[in-house]
């Protein structure tokens, strides 16, 4: 059965994941072509066709694009898909091409560590910047004459949780535009636009190709002219993805829903694990039935993520811990294959007790990942 010839609105997410973007079979060719490596191409004459310079276009980001689309609008022909260099740099270019000198933003109180220095820059442009914290939909109080609305649910790394349709009909109804940061989510855990989101902003660093090899990052929208402004701002800026990433990408999508059902269901295994530990306290992850961020998530996700997030009772105590980890790294970054972990704080960017642990479960067996963590945990004790 060609691609053309199957309904990616209606074939399910394993399926989905393992056809998306391919192109057409043609005879004696891969099923998935390498990646193009090209400056420029054949131009003679006027300017037409969709490639003509390695800045504005790529064969290899298009396929790309056309799978990242089909994961996060399955079914839609409204939507676009723009990838770039990393997940900051979409993010980046949301926010500086859709606002101007004079414009407010409302922002995350406690998301991504880097957008503290976002926010400077915003400011420094002469643009306001609001903030409030996801939980609670809290975000609703700072709306009003604003022109963008981001959200990050889950967020990272408290892991708290907003109703993305209420915040998105609130924000519209007063005319503002609205991005969700989709990255720990993964679009087989939550559709953004589906929800009522203008865009759906991601890292494809972290699960959606889910081996650590790769930075990328990618926008998608429903409003041809606001997408517009995102695809001007990649080519002012460069931030482009190479062919070789975005092919490793491509390649590494396929396997996406194999991934995230082993990594959630671990991630469930390990947190049920760690309520049991006297030492253990703040214990956060949404698909816990007694999370705080429960109820919301399971109207909106249909799959709660692979990070788990607690906290010890110092810092020596969390760093003890780290160092007695035999199968988690000692690492950044989060949704790959193996498990990392880190102690959150040693980067400064987020307001959390210095023995606060962000685990981003890999796929290694549940048994052997638990025992790992519960050994840990007992070796790193006073």
């Amino acid at each position: 059965m060609s691609d053309s010839a199957m309904d990616h609105g209606s074939a399910g997410e394993g399926t989905r994941a393992v056809r998306a973007g391919l192109p057409e079979p043609v005879k004696h060719e891969p099923t998935l072509p390498g990646p193009v490596f090209a400056a420029h191409f054949h131009l003679p004459g006027e300017v037409t066709g969709p490639y003509a310079y390695g800045r504005d276009d790529n064969p290899t980001w298009t396929l790309l694009e056309r799978a990242i689309g089909e994961l996060e609008a399955p079914g839609r022909d409204d939507a676009e898909t723009l990838v770039f260099a990393s997940g900051m740099a979409a993010i980046s270019a949301v926010l500086f091409s859709q606002l101007r000198a004079g414009d407010t933003v409302v922002l995350p109180s406690d998301g991504y560590q880097v957008l503290p220095l976002v926010r400077a820059q915003l400011e420094a442009y002469g643009i306001e910047v609001r903030t409030a914290p996801t939980g609670g939909d809290a975000q609703l109080d700072a709306l009003d004459g604003a022109r963008l609305l981001w959200i990050e649910t889950p967020s990272n790394p408290g892991l708290d949780v907003c109703d993305i349709r209420r915040l998105a009909e609130a924000a519209h109804a007063r005319g503002v535009l609205v991005a969700v940061d989709n990255t720990l989510a993964t679009p087989l855990g939550q559709r953004p636009l589906e929800l009522g989101a203008d865009f759906s902003v991601a890292s494809g660093t972290k699960q959606l190709t889910g081996h650590g090899d790769v930075l990328l990052g990618y926008v998608v929208g429903r409003d041809a002219e606001a997408m517009g402004a995102v695809r001007r701002w990649r080519k002012i800026v460069g931030a482009i993805s190479g062919p070789m990433e975005a092919w490793l990408a491509h390649r590494s999508i396929a396997t996406l829903q194999l991934r995230v059902d082993r990594q959630n269901a671990t991630a469930l295994t390990v947190a049920h694990a760690l309520r049991e530990r006297p030492e253990v306290t703040g214990l956060r992850y949404p698909g816990l039935p007694d999370d705080p961020s429960h109820k919301i998530a399971s109207q909106q996700m249909r799959r709660y993520g692979s990070v788990v997030s607690f906290t010890l009772p110092s810092r020596a105590r969390a760093e003890r811990f780290l160092q007695a980890l035999r199968l988690v790294e000692d690492a950044t970054s989060f949704g790959g294959v193996r498990s990392t972990a880190e102690r959150r704080g040693r980067w400064g960017g987020d307001a959390v007790p210095e023995g606060f642990i962000r685990l981003s479960v890999g796929a290694e067996d549940a048994e052997d990942l638990v025992a790992d963590v519960l050994r840990a945990l007992d070796e790193s004790a006073e």
